[in-house]
């Protein structure tokens, strides 16, 4: 963490320095309330230690005033003149703890063990929230299909690195999915994932959204706001569709990820934030560059690792099983007792090309849900589109895959070659037959 020291006294900053740094933590220390508020303004700090008697100075004075700055500061109060009474006044002031002079390394060391404690559940407790309110199945990264496989071995080798990540794929193919399977097995997985979706907003709410704002920068900012970045600091940062961020906030974003520094709308203060960056995009950010609509620099700096996500067209062998935990999650939504999908629906979803990938599927399985009144999904729980009517199929003939027999699906086969072709000869050619033995299935079929 970043820590804040303040008291008069050299000696005391001096060894709570060394002894914090031993633990990990950036320190700074300063010897006056004025100081402090300064380095607040500047830099964005976890913690302070204050003391509560600063050369004729009251630390209760100084206290309120550095939260008025950074609302988040953790702030732990000494002094030589413990008293209850003092306690008292500094944790109605906002202080968080309370330490008496003189005091231990092993002291300070459980006391901001129990502000990371603190830290890590607030973090986890908003992560779960996100989660719920975003009334999303888990999906297993378990696969039957070798280049989905390889996308998911090759995202989680890169899950515990701090390098960036960019996600390429389809509209629905589960790149947030994977996204936050990699926040959860990275060196930040007990902070927060948080995600922006780069074309949802404009251009200036975007880059509020990203960097967050001071009061009075434009119209409609009636209050500081803090920003997605700073929500993301020590977590990851997930930039959804980022193909579609505008050429304006390219360098910004660029400069957080080179030098881990940024500044909110309308202020000119540098903060700092130590974020992991994963992005995704269904756009060729390659073609992006070469028609000016994507910074090459920026390119090369999210492209550290590029994981493919198929579609799901190319992984038919994962959907019977991505959809019965569609099911399973969306009946227990519903208070429903589903045994699963009966074989007729497991076909059709099959022979479908699922142009919307996972998103298409899921949103198939929750209607089939809602509507379903037995112990399984049925065809008639389908939407049209892939549950054809009997009219519907029978004008689109015999399909490869269907349950028909080999005589149907020859006969089908050999009446459209036929018919696309100028002669008998060639339709035999075609087929890979001569054309005597063409004649023979022809005249048997019409028999």
């Amino acid at each position: 963490m970043r820590v804040l020291i303040v008291d008069d006294e050299e000696n005391i900053r001096r060894t709570m320095t060394v002894a914090l740094e031993a633990m990990g933590h950036a320190v700074v220390g300063v010897e006056r309330g004025e100081q402090a508020i300064k380095q607040v303004e500047q830099a964005e700090f976890d913690v302070a230690f204050l003391d509560l008697m600063l050369n004729g100075e009251s630390g209760l004075d100084v206290l309120p005033k550095l939260l008025e700055r950074n609302p988040r500061l953790e702030i732990i109060v000494f002094t030589a003149y413990a008293s209850i009474e003092t306690a008292v006044e500094a944790m109605r002031r906002g202080a968080v703890d309370y330490l008496a002079k003189p005091f231990t390394p092993e002291q300070l060391r459980r006391t901001l063990d129990r502000i990371l404690k603190a830290h890590k559940l607030e973090n986890r407790v908003a992560e779960l929230e996100s989660r719920l309110s975003g009334d999303i199945p888990s999906t297993a990264l378990t696969t039957a299909e070798p280049a989905v496989q390889k996308a998911f071995e090759l995202a989680m080798k890169a899950a515990p690195t701090q390098a960036t990540i960019l996600l390429l794929g389809e509209s629905g193919t589960g790149k947030s999915v994977l996204a936050r399977a990699i926040h959860e097995n990275s060196l930040q997985k007990e902070n927060r994932f948080v995600t922006v979706n780069c074309p949802s907003l404009s251009r200036e709410l975007l880059e509020s959204e990203l960097f967050g704002h001071v009061k009075g920068s434009f119209t409609g900012a009636v209050a500081d706001t803090q920003g997605k970045i700073a929500l993301a600091d020590g977590g990851t940062l997930f930039l959804d569709e980022i193909g579609e961020l505008p050429l304006e906030i390219q360098p910004k974003l660029l400069r957080l990820l080179q030098e881990k520094e940024y500044e909110r709308v309308g202020e000119t203060k540098t903060r700092r934030a130590n974020v992991r960056v994963i992005s995704a995009t269904n756009r060729d950010l390659e073609q992006h560059v070469k028609d000016g609509q994507f910074r090459e620099d920026l390119y090369y700096r999210l492209n550290v690792i590029s994981v493919y996500m198929p579609a799901l067209k190319e992984r038919l062998a994962d959907l019977p099983a991505i959809a019965d935990g569609y099911l399973h999650f969306f009946a227990q939504q519903c208070g429903k007792h589903l045994k699963g999908l009966s074989k007729e629906v497991e076909f059709a979803l099959r022979q479908y090309s699922w142009p919307g990938n996972l998103r298409e599927l899921r949103n198939v399985i929750e209607r089939a849900v809602i509507l379903s009144s037995g112990r399984e999904v049925t065809l008639s729980e389908l939407p049209e589109k892939i549950n054809p009517t009997a009219d519907q199929r029978a004008a689109r003939g015999v399909q490869v895959g269907e349950r028909v027999s080999l005589d149907q699906l020859e006969q089908e086969h050999i009446a459209l070659v036929v018919q696309q072709s100028a002669t008998l000869e060639e339709a035999a050619k075609v087929l890979g037959i001569d054309p005597a033995t063409l004649y023979r299935k022809r005249k048997k079929f019409a028999a």
